[in-house]
């Protein structure tokens, strides 16, 4: 069986997890599978919050995009995309863990506006973000190198998390606050440079693909 990658490729954590399969070389087809149970109840076996991404291998379903990546790392180990050193590595999941949680996760509140129609958020709930975006992009600083990969001379995991999380954050704080709260860091020139990756190409393509598509979707419904 080959392995499996379940989504949609509009997501930034399932192209997360699709880049760093490209990056490696490892052999997989995609299923696309929206997120929610409502419309799908049936995916409650495979993924019971109805989550996506998820990886189906021949052992199994394995949920959530970061435990997904450390099997891939695990169980592809040819092209890794973790150093070996243990210090080394734990300093790439710091990085992948900022991006996650403090970046990502916290522009996430703004999705919904920004980016789907919803009714805008309060003027204290878009304070509330800002402030705490604000604290953690200062703090992202400290740590990302952009040299010329996020975390130094080579490309990692926390690439794969940066290339597909950042112009997300940076697209919504735009959006929501009239300004790229990433502006002082170096992100434009990181993102077009790694844009010319073939891999990044694809990725970049499949999910203006299928944005339009999920937003036609949205439309009909």
């Amino acid at each position: 069986m080959t392995l499996k990658l379940c989504g949609f490729s509009g997501s930034n954590y399932y192209n997360k997890v699709k880049l760093q399969l490209l990056e490696k070389g490892v052999a997989f087809k995609e299923e696309l599978v929206w997120t929610g149970l409502k419309d799908n109840p049936a995916l409650s076996e495979r993924s019971p919050l109805g989550k996506v991404p998820f990886l189906d291998t021949p052992q199994g379903v394995i949920l959530e995009s970061s435990v997904c990546c450390e099997y891939i790392e695990d169980a592809y180990p040819e092209h890794p995309l973790m150093p070996k050193d243990p210090y080394a590595k734990a300093k790439v999941r710091e990085l992948i863990v900022y991006l996650d949680l403090h970046l990502e996760l916290v522009a996430r509140e703004l999705f919904p506006q920004v980016y789907f129609g919803a009714p805008a958020m309060s003027e204290a709930s878009l304070g509330r973000v800002r402030k705490l975006l604000t604290k953690s992009v200062a703090s992202f600083a400290k740590l990302a190198t952009f040299s010329p990969y996020i975390g130094g001379d080579a490309f990692t995991l926390a690439d794969c998390a940066a290339i597909t999380h950042l112009p997300v954050v940076a697209g919504a704080c735009k959006l929501a606050f009239g300004e790229d709260l990433l502006a002082d860091l170096p992100v434009r020139a990181y993102l077009k440079a790694m844009g010319e990756r073939a891999t990044v190409q694809k990725v970049n393509a499949d999910r203006k693909v299928n944005t339009e598509l999920m937003m036609a979707r949205m439309k009909a419904k």
